[in-house]
């Protein structure tokens, strides 16, 4: 596809937004599917230098190589967001290479779904490590750069269960009300050192987390993708391309928490204004959640309940 052609992925240049990306740098975590992948898109095809950084190295590297294809700027990287010194090599790599670092995408995440009677430690573990503390790694790694710069813009990708007491994702709700409290904090101090934060709490979009992911998990078995998604089908999944177009028209206003699609906002208002209301509503969709499942022949995966916590092998 020639440079200036129309679209990758859904992606069209153009916008005001895209002349005012034009030229930056930007790195994005988990860039190598779902949301990251989207957003990369978007942002090179509007003319920034994107960096895509993934565990899923050769993933991430074909999608750079799509992108250069069509005159973009574009490169891969190989990370885990759970190593530090990975997350500051990106960084600091990044910075040697272009000078600077003008957005910063803590988007990594995985999830684990069923309730937390199923838990093992890992299923805490796992979803903290990557979502909450790979999010504090990427913030440790950047923002001493951008007050250096006296500018920058750090984009935190929590959820709509960072906000509301979500169900069936125990660790990831608590992860990601971990990442909004962390932003929402952080945008108050970056202020006086030219620094944005804004943080990204996205409804049902749809992406491969919701069946588990690659590095994710469902703890029950006996029901199929192709259930799964049927059974998020009720919560009308955005496309993500449409979800980045829309995130990254919020991100250029500086608006600090950006939820889309717009109509999950009822949740957050309901959350605020009647938290009795919203438990009772997050009761009747877990119950609907429960008989799904059940109707779908799903089970408790072997292994993974709470009892079993000490027959997994302790963390590295």
């Amino acid at each position: 596809m020639p440079a200036g052609s129309g679209s990758i992925g859904g992606m069209r240049e153009g916008s005001k937004r895209d002349r005012a990306v034009a030229g930056k740098t930007v790195i994005i975590t988990g860039g190598a599917s779902g949301i990251g992948k989207a957003l990369g898109t978007a942002l090179s095809l509007a003319g920034a230098d994107v960096v895509i950084a993934d565990r899923q190295v050769s993933v991430a590297e074909e999608i750079a190589r799509e992108l250069r294809d069509a005159g973009r700027l574009a490169t891969a990287t190989e990370l885990d967001v759970r190593d530090f010194p990975q997350m500051q090599r990106v960084v600091d790599e990044t910075a040697a290479r272009t000078g600077k670092v003008d957005m910063f995408f803590n988007n990594a995440g995985i999830g684990v779904g069923g309730e937390m009677d199923d838990y093992a430690r890992a299923d805490w573990d796992d979803v903290i490590d990557v979502n909450l503390r790979g999010v504090a790694y990427g913030v440790q790694a950047v923002y001493p750069r951008m007050v250096r710069q006296g500018s920058g813009h750090i984009i935190n990708t929590a959820s709509m269960a960072g906000l509301v007491a979500a169900v069936g994702e125990g660790s990831y709700t608590a992860a990601k009300h971990g990442v909004v409290g962390l932003s929402k904090s952080l945008r108050i101090e970056a202020r006086r050192h030219g620094v944005r934060v804004s943080v990204l709490c996205p409804g049902a979009i749809r992406t491969p987390i919701l069946s588990g992911g690659k590095f994710g998990r469902l703890n029950f078995e006996g029901v199929s993708q192709e259930q799964i998604l049927k059974m998020w089908a009720a919560l009308r999944p955005m496309d993500v391309d449409a979800f980045a177009r829309r995130a990254l028209d919020q991100i250029h206003a500086n608006e600090a928490i950006i939820v889309v699609p717009g109509w999950w906002k009822a949740f957050w208002y309901m959350e605020r204004v009647s938290p009795t209301l919203s438990f009772r509503v997050w009761e009747l969709i877990l119950g609907k959640m429960r008989s799904d499942i059940k109707a779908a022949g799903g089970s408790p995966r072997p292994g993974t309940a709470a009892g079993e916590e000490e027959q997994q092998s302790p963390r590295a």
